[in-house]
């Protein structure tokens, strides 16, 4: 048996906590989310946003997850509450004010928060996507830029500066645009990546005609939206996404091969769909650092 000096020991313990920190380059992750059970009704999408996130705090990382708070989110049975110091701001989207409001729930077994973005005209007295009757709102695309925008705002308000930013469901498609443009000299998003996750759930109506000139923002301009076609459908918002993404993350067995051929034309690194649970985390919290590290 051979006797390990204490000093040795300690250097030893030292260089491997050292070697740790340097492997996990992505400390923090926000997860921006379109559904996340139990808030919604089980789905492909629902369940990894409540599934990931939890894998990757597990594997030793700090995380933020928000969603829209839709209109059957029952707030009650779910403890919802609003967070004042974080509420109170007006986005302006097609020259009319939109007051944003934020609230949170607590997954006390998870040891973790949920946030939710909601106002009253898009998300509070509306269903997800698409009405009672099945048809799609024809305000989807605003609904969605407020949504994103919220989303970022109020992680400036938290001071909070994640390392990476993964998006999940079309609804935040807009995040990658915004982080690159808009909002790339905010000391929350300077060093921030983006992973954009592709599923099979899309919507089947054509975005509004002005679209487009709803995204722009200062920063951004018609030049930096040029290669989506108008009028914007499902693929065209993912291709936008896509082009501002760090890495793609193909959720859903059978999604728009244009989509993920177009994220390999621009040599962004892809994963693959991956079935198993525990393979898919794992290959998501690799990307995390692929991407992180790929910068430095």
């Amino acid at each position: 048996m051979i006797l390990i000096p204490p000093l040795l020991l300690f250097f030893i313990s030292l260089q491997q906590i050292m070697s740790n920190n340097k492997t996990m380059s992505a400390k923090k992750v926000l997860f921006i989310t379109q559904e996340i059970t139990p808030y919604v009704p089980e789905s492909e999408l629902s369940l990894i946003g409540q599934n990931l996130p939890q894998a990757i705090q597990d594997k030793g990382r700090e995380i933020r997850t928000f969603m829209p708070k839709w209109g059957y989110v029952n707030e009650r049975r779910n403890q919802l509450h609003e967070v004042i110091r974080l509420s109170g701001m007006n986005l302006i989207i097609d020259e009319t004010d939109h007051p944003l409001i934020i609230k949170v729930a607590s997954i006390q077994a998870a040891r973790r928060q949920v946030y939710f973005i909601d106002n009253d005209d898009y998300f509070q007295h509306r269903l997800m996507t698409t009405d009672e009757d099945g048809n799609e709102y024809k305000d989807n695309g605003e609904r969605a830029i407020f949504y994103a925008r919220g989303v970022l705002e109020t992680v400036k308000k938290l001071r909070w500066c994640p390392d990476v930013i993964h998006c999940h469901g079309w609804m935040s498609a807009m995040v990658p645009l915004y982080i690159k443009k808009a909002y790339c000299d905010e000391p929350s998003f300077r060093d921030s990546k983006v992973v954009f996750s592709v599923y099979s759930d899309g919507f089947k109506s054509n975005l509004a005609p002005n679209f487009t000139e709803q995204l722009l923002l200062k920063g951004i301009t018609p030049e930096d939206v040029k290669m989506i076609n108008s009028p914007v459908n499902y693929e065209e918002l993912c291709k936008l996404a896509v082009a501002y993404s760090d890495g793609v993350v193909q959720n859903s067995e059978h999604v728009n091969q244009n989509i993920i051929d177009y994220a390999k034309s621009l040599n962004i690194p892809v994963i693959g769909y991956e079935a198993d649970e525990t393979a898919f985390a794992d290959a998501c919290d690799a990307l995390y650092d692929k991407v992180t590290e790929d910068a430095e």
